[in-house]
């Protein structure tokens, strides 16, 4: 399995579009192979193309709205296939989705988009927080996607145990189709933290990772106490540990 990094960890390090190859850099030196693409302006894109071009970092994925998508898939696709990607990712949706039909719409559209993704050779996939794990009839909003649709997962650590749930379970019940794990931890009192400094169980976790094929290991961090490169830093070497134990 391989690391990457996830850019909105460090969204407002790459609002200066003559900083980003800094950004770029610090996180190759970390000893990151890759980067997640999320939170590239148009402000800092030029900047933000050479930069990667240069940095050593390949773009195993990007993250990208399902109302980009539904206005504008080519153009979408077609910088997702500049940076090398090979999964889009919609990191969430709107709340008119935030029901049990709205789930199954969601599923339905899905299967649309992944077919006219698929022309640009790149895969879809979702990315959860915790309102998809709200049940409705004993099924999640999570599983009615899944169940209707060919949409794969990035499931998210912390959010799937902020819902309640189990991660490596859920992990487990997706071989094949989780090729995507968010990493980020979590305290005792709920709040995100780096990777190995908080009370998620990673050694199995990082088992279903193995057993379900993942492919990327992308860390993240929504909020960081100080330097979110520290915080990214802090957890590629906790992370490094545990993959050897």
């Amino acid at each position: 399995m391989n690391i990457a990094a996830q850019l909105y960890t460090v969204r407002e390090l790459l609002r200066d579009p003559g900083g980003v190859g800094g950004v770029l850099d610090r996180l190759r030196a970390i000893g990151y192979t890759a980067v997640e693409v999320a939170g590239v302006e148009p402000s800092i894109a030029a900047a933000f193309d050479e930069a990667l071009a240069r940095s050593g970092l390949v773009a195993c994925a990007a993250h990208v709205s399902v109302q980009a998508l539904q206005r504008d898939l080519a153009t979408e696709a077609g910088r997702c296939v500049r940076w090398g990607c090979r999964y889009v990712v919609i990191p969430s949706l709107p709340a008119e989705y935030h029901s049990a039909a709205g789930f199954e719409r969601f599923g339905r559209e899905a299967v649309g988009i992944a077919s006219a993704l698929e022309q640009f050779s790149l895969e879809l996939v979702y990315h959860n927080h915790d309102f998809e794990l709200t049940r409705w009839g004993g099924r999640s909003g999570l599983e009615r996607i899944l169940e209707s649709s060919p949409v794969m997962a990035e499931l998210d650590t912390y959010w799937l145990r902020f819902a309640g749930a189990d991660p490596a379970e859920w992990i487990r019940r997706l071989p094949g189709r989780v090729p995507l794990v968010h990493l980020k931890d979590m305290t005792r009192d709920r709040a995100q933290t780096e990777v190995g400094a908080g009370e998620l169980d990673w050694a199995g976790i990082l088992e279903a990772c193995r057993e379900a094929g993942t492919r990327w290991l992308v860390v993240e961090q929504d909020e960081c106490a100080g330097d979110p490169l520290d915080s990214l830093d802090l957890s590629y070497r906790n992370l490094s540990r545990l993959l050897v134990t």
